[in-house]
């Protein structure tokens, strides 16, 4: 018996179509495809590095002291509430091809609308070494993050709201979310200006009222804290009182001596401002813990980023080049060691008989992200920022060329 045509879905040689039903894939597939608006910029591989700042429940020996690996001095044992892990992280978040027409039906006075998005895969590895206080560690993985960026177009009747962006995201850790951009999209000239964020925990419910805790102190050698002793840190720069204040200070640092032209800013969260609605987080039966005494292991609640999707100016030097010779990578310079910058693919069109400079442009992208985890009657910020490059070299436009 031959399969049945599935709404909404064709399947041909492997290949996965969202659509209509197959009697409209062909007039459909000739169609343009909705627009991407923003996620048109998410395309290819980018990667970069990072910081990481997480409270967690101390359950005591052996979670806390011995994996992933035993930490030296061992922190605290318990009655303390909270472990501090602090990771430098390295990262790479691959965007696929856009998915196309994806319908979403309507009824009665709303419209049929026609989504279009961009899956992704974020990878996260903890690259912390205690003995150099620098990111050179044996590469750990902490997150993994399959999921898809989705922009909705506007609509008048049901909802009446202005086009969105939409971040659905699964974490193997057994949470799912569904986040809306709070507002529209906002391009502006020059750099961004990045606010602060905290990790200082509140109680459930009452984020004025801070709960300051002695493993945000960096100078603090006998704490809950993971690396316990930051001295290193302190001294290499990479984890420092200033950055346990703000961890925005590392996205600062990273952009404080480029050349930024033009940034792209967005926030999306699971709990978005009215008008907008919808979204939230979805956590399993053991993150929510006990529900009849209201005690969560560490119930994800709410997700808030920000992206800052930069173009940044580059003056790249050009060595002597005779035609015939194979083509060149040059990196771009980066602001501070251990930043990872693009790499310029360089094929001149003549040849370069002494060196000269050219300027090129590269897309960049930065985020930072606060998940709120409730446990032990306390709100804990878990925050995330990054400085990502695109990891295939980048082609000189021929208008770069004097």
């Amino acid at each position: 018996m031959p399969d049945a045509p599935v709404p909404g879905v064709s399947i041909s040689k492997g290949n996965f179509v969202f659509d209509e039903i197959r009697e409209a894939l062909a007039a459909r597939a000739a169609a343009a495809p909705p627009p991407l608006g923003v996620l048109s910029h998410f395309m290819g591989e980018f990667g970069g590095t990072g910081f990481n700042t997480i409270f967690r429940p101390n359950s005591g020996p052996p979670t806390t002291t011995t994996f992933p690996k035993p930490v030296a001095p061992p922190p605290p044992q318990p009655p303390s509430e909270n472990v501090l892990e602090l990771n430098l992280t390295t990262e790479t978040l691959t965007f696929s091809e856009a998915l196309g027409n994806v319908p979403n039906r309507g009824l009665e006075a709303q419209n049929d609308i026609f989504l279009n998005g961009v899956p992704y895969v974020q990878a996260i590895n903890d690259v912390t070494n205690t003995a150099t206080g620098k990111g050179d560690g044996k590469a750990t993985g902490i997150h993994f993050e399959p999921g898809l960026w989705m922009h909705v177009p506007a609509t008048k009747t049901t909802p009446n709201l202005a086009e969105t962006l939409v971040r659905m995201a699964s974490i193997p850790h057994g949470t799912t979310i569904n986040a809306q951009a709070l507002g529209p999209t906002a391009t502006i000239a020059g750099p961004p200006t990045i606010p602060p964020v905290s990790i200082t925990p509140f109680p459930i419910g009452n984020p004025s009222h801070p709960i300051r805790f002695n493993a945000q102190t960096a100078a603090d050698t006998d704490t809950p804290r993971i690396p316990q002793d930051l001295t290193k840190f302190i001294a290499e720069g990479t984890i420092t009182q200033a950055i346990l204040d703000d961890p925005n200070t590392i996205l600062r640092e990273a952009i404080a001596h480029q050349t930024i032209v033009e940034t792209i800013v967005f926030t999306v969260a699971t709990s978005p401002r009215s008008p907008v609605f919808g979204g939230g987080t979805a956590n399993i039966a053991f993150l929510e813990g006990n529900q009849a005494i209201t005690t969560p292991n560490a119930d994800a609640v709410t997700m808030t980023a920000t992206f800052w999707i930069e173009t940044v100016e580059h003056k790249i030097q050009i060595p002597i080049f005779r035609l015939g010779q194979p083509p060149l990578r040059i990196p771009a310079p980066t602001a501070k060691p251990g930043l990872l910058g693009p790499v310029f693919h360089i094929e001149p069109p003549r040849e370069i008989p002494a060196p000269i400079t050219i300027t090129v442009r590269s897309t960049q992208i930065q985020y930072s992200q606060v998940v709120l985890l409730n446990f032990a009657g306390l709100s804990w910020p878990h925050v995330s920022v990054a400085t990502l490059v695109p990891i295939a070299p980048q082609t000189i436009p021929p208008g770069a060329w004097p």
